[in-house]
């Protein structure tokens, strides 16, 4: 299976070692990752903001880039849903038959990294060690627009050493939801001075979600506020070994 990763603008800026963890735990399942260095961002900032048809060119790039692989992960629940959810009907809107068959051709293929590790691969124990207290905060486009369900949890339970805490209210949202936090300023604190209340009742040392745009919201949160909770993305949990605590 021809396996690509899809990075995201995002994590590739901000948080590249998610990314560098979704190749170490997909190589010591014995599967080869590539990285196309074509990739761009798949729209989801032009397409949230009304920009629809500036974001024709990357749904174009994205389509042709992903074209050839097997399978394309991405640890990112928010920008699998643009691909998904997005990127056949802005084809469509746009016009171009060949855009809209190419399109057709690649979504299928397009996975969140919990979805194509319990369901394309077939597993939930992939040989990780984390011995620490952890909750899980499941993202609203992982949870409501992907469906991934209990898929990541099912993977943090197989994790050796793990102390898997149950996050209060789980379902609700951070209050990140991208321009929704710059644009209400104070619902948005509002919604995360609620999500830092629960993550803070499970006495976690840290907290994880497949998606970093919300856990850089939740986790500036919980630093201003000094207590000491930490952030870790799904994909660094499951990456790590024995041999990293050593």
């Amino acid at each position: 299976m021809r396996i690509a990763l899809f990075i995201t603008c995002f994590n590739d800026t901000m948080f590249p070692e998610t990314g560098k963890a979704v190749v170490r735990l997909l190589e010591r399942l014995g599967h080869t990752v590539d990285f196309p260095q074509e990739q761009a961002c798949c729209g989801q900032m032009h397409f949230n903001t009304g920009y629809r048809p500036e974001t024709i060119p990357m749904v174009r790039r994205f389509a042709e880039v992903f074209a050839d692989y097997d399978a394309v992960v991405t640890p990112s629940g928010s920008c699998a849903g643009l691909v998904r959810e997005h990127h056949g009907t802005l084809a469509r809107d746009h016009g171009d038959a060949r855009l809209v068959d190419a399109v057709a051709q690649v979504v299928p293929k397009v996975y969140e990294l919990s979805e194509l590790l319990v369901d394309v691969l077939g597993v939930t124990d992939v040989g990780a060690y984390f011995p620490h207290r952890v909750t899980y905060h499941p993202t609203c486009h992982s949870l409501r627009m992907l469906r991934v369900g209990d898929r990541p949890l099912q993977l943090l339970r197989a994790v050796k050493g793990i102390d898997l805490v149950e996050l209060p209210d789980a379902d609700s949202c951070c209050g990140f939801g991208g321009t929704f936090a710059l644009k209400n300023p104070d619902v948005s604190n509002a919604m995360l001075a609620d999500k830092v209340r629960n993550v803070q009742a499970t006495q976690a040392e840290t907290v994880s979600a497949g998606d970093n745009s919300c856990l850089m919201h939740i986790g500036g949160g919980l630093s201003r506020l000094r207590t000491g909770v930490g952030t870790l993305h799904l994909a660094e949990i499951l990456a790590a070994t024995e041999g990293d605590a050593a």
